[in-house]
C-alpha cells in the first residue's frame, strides 16, 4: 500500500511538471507571434479589401432591391406589341400630340396614291422612332420605349417584330385606357366620311392606303332601274338577319355584277360602300401564295361593316377543268373557292361582291343561287345614260340631246364618256362637236 501510494503522488507530479511546462497564451511568447501577424501590412490590406467588397456587395445588393421595390410600387408599365391594333393608332397619335422637341428619333410613312387622270399625290408622315421618348400627358410624364427586335419577323407582313412600352410614374392605371381611347378616336375621325380599302396581308386584313372619300350614289349613273334594285335589295339584307336566323338561311349574300370594261361595276360598289357607310375588302384571287385555307380564313374573318369584293374572277377560274391550277401563280382550287362560298366553315353576316368581263367563261357551279343571289347586267351606254351622265357635267338639256342624237347606236362605255367630258370639263359644245371622237 505504501508502494502504491508511493506510484501515485509521483504520477501526479509528473502531470503538474507536464502541464506547466506548455505555453499558455497570455505568455510573453504567445503574444509576440500574434502581435507580428496582425501588424503585418499585407494581413492588414486584406482584410480591408475584404471588408470593402463586402460592403459594396451588400450596398448594390440592396440598391437593386431597393429599385426593383420603387419600380414596383411607383411605375406602371404598359406594352403594345405591334400586331395589336393600337400599335399604329398610338404612333399616329404620339406624332401629332407630343410637342416635337420631345421626340428626336423619328421614322417615315409614305402614302402614295395615283389618280385616275395619271397624276400622283404622296405624302410623308413622320413618326417616332425605335428609341426612348419622353412627353408629358395630362400633367404625367411618360418614358415610351419603341423596340425592334431584328431576329423575330412578323410572318405575316415580314418586318420585323416591334413593341412600345409605356412607363409613367403615375399609379392610375385608367390613364392609360384614356390615353388609348383618345388615339383611337383620333383614329376613326380621320375616317369618318370616307371608305377604308383592306387588301390582305398573309391571314389578316390590313388598310390599303389612306381612306378614300366616300364616293355619292349618284355620281355612277347606271341604267334604269339597276342601282335601285341592288340598293334596295342590300339594305333589306343588312335589316332582316332576325330573319335570316329564325329560319335556318345562312345570312349572307351574293352579287355579281358582269359586263365589259368600263362599264362602272367598281365605282358602282365603291359608291354603294360610301352609301351604306360600308368598308371594302379587296382580294385577287390570282395572289401568289393564295390557298384554299387562307382563302377560307380570309372570307371568315372580314372585317366588321365590309363588302367583300373579288374582281375578275374570271382570270383565277374559267371552266372547272382549269381547277389544277395550271398557268396561274395562285394555289387555291375551285372545290376550294366553292366551299369557302357557301361551305360548314363559310361565314356569316357577309356581302359578297364578284365581278367579270366574261360571264361565258364562269362555271355555272361557281354563280348558282346561294353563292350568288342576285345579278346584273352592267353594258355599254345607253341613251338615258348619256343624257344622265352629260346634265351631270354641263346641265344644259338642249345641248344634251344634241350629244345623244350624235352617239346613238354606238358602243361606247361610260369610263370613255366621263373621259371625254372631263376633256371637255368648260366646253359643253366643242363636247358635242367632237362626240364622233369617241
Amino acid at each position: 500500500m505504501a508502494l502504491l501510494g508511493s506510484l501515485t503522488q509521483q504520477t501526479s507530479a509528473m502531470k503538474d511538471t507536464s502541464l506547466n511546462d506548455t505555453p499558455s497564451l497570455d505568455t510573453p511568447e504567445k503574444q509576440g507571434l500574434f502581435s507580428n501577424v496582425t501588424s503585418n501590412p499585407l494581413f492588414s490590406a486584406g482584410f480591408g479589401l475584404i471588408a470593402v467588397g463586402a460592403a459594396l456587395s451588400l450596398f448594390k445588393k440592396g440598391t437593386t432591391i431597393g429599385t426593383s421595390v420603387l419600380r414596383r410600387k411607383l411605375l406602371v408599365t404598359l406594352e403594345i406589341p405591334s400586331k395589336d391594333k393600337s400599335y399604329l393608332w398610338f404612333l399616329q397619335w404620339m406624332s401629332h400630340n407630343a410637342p416635337k422637341r420631345q421626340v428626336n428619333h423619328l421614322a417615315v410613312e409614305t402614302s402614295f396614291k395615283q389618280h385616275d387622270n395619271g397624276s400622283v399625290s404622296t405624302k410623308f408622315g413622320l413618326v417616332p422612332g425605335p428609341g426612348t421618348h419622353y412627353f408629358k400627358y395630362r400633367n404625367i410624364w411618360m418614358q415610351v420605349q419603341r423596340q425592334r427586335d431584328g431576329k423575330m419577323m412578323d410572318l405575316t407582313t415580314g418586318s420585323p417584330w416591334e413593341t412600345i412600352t409605356i412607363t409613367t410614374l403615375s399609379r392610375d392605371r385608367e390613364v392609360f385606357k384614356q390615353l388609348l381611347h383618345e388615339a383611337q378616336e383620333m383614329a376613326l375621325k380621320k375616317q369618318e366620311g370616307k371608305t377604308v380599302l383592306y387588301t390582305s396581308y398573309g391571314p389578316e386584313w390590313r388598310p390599303f392606303g389612306m381612306p378614300r372619300k366616300r364616293r355619292l350614289l349618284d355620281s355612277v349613273i347606271l341604267d334604269k332601274g339597276i342601282t335601285d334594285r341592288i340598293v334596295n335589295d342590300v339594305k333589306a339584307f343588312i335589316g332582316n338577319g332576325k330573319w335570316y336566323n329564325e329560319r335556318g338561311i345562312p345570312y349572307r349574300r351574293g352579287y355579281l355584277l358582269y359586263g365589259p370594261p368600263g362599264s362602272g361595276k367598281s365605282s358602282f360598289i365603291q359608291a354603294l360602300a360610301g352609301e351604306l357607310e360600308y368598308n371594302i375588302c379587296i382580294l385577287n384571287l390570282s395572289e401568289r401564295g393564295l390557298t384554299d385555307d387562307r382563302l377560307n380564313h380570309l372570307l371568315s374573318n372580314v372585317p366588321e361593316r365590309s363588302i367583300m369584293l373579288l374582281e375578275d374572277i374570271d382570270a383565277a377560274f374559267t371552266k372547272r377543268s382549269q381547277s389544277d391550277n395550271q398557268g396561274y401563280q395562285s394555289m387555291i382550287t375551285f372545290s376550294g373557292l366553292l366551299n369557302s362560298l357557301d361551305g360548314v366553315a363559310s361565314a356569316e353576316e357577309r356581302i359578297i361582291f364578284l365581278t367579270t368581263n366574261h360571264v361565258e367563261k364562269l362555271d355555272p357551279a361557281l354563280i348558282r343561287p346561294g353563292r350568288v343571289d342576285l345579278k346584273e347586267y352592267l353594258g355599254n351606254a345607253t341613251d338615258y345614260q348619256i343624257k344622265k351622265m352629260f346634265l351631270r357635267f354641263y346641265d344644259d338639256e338642249a345641248l344634251a340631246d344634241k350629244f345623244v342624237e350624235k352617239t346613238r347606236g354606238r358602243d361606247i362605255s361610260t369610263a370613255s364618256l366621263q373621259g371625254h367630258f372631263v376633256y371637255y370639263k368648260d366646253k359643253p359644245q366643242e363636247a358635242v362637236d367632237q362626240a364622233d371622237s369617241l
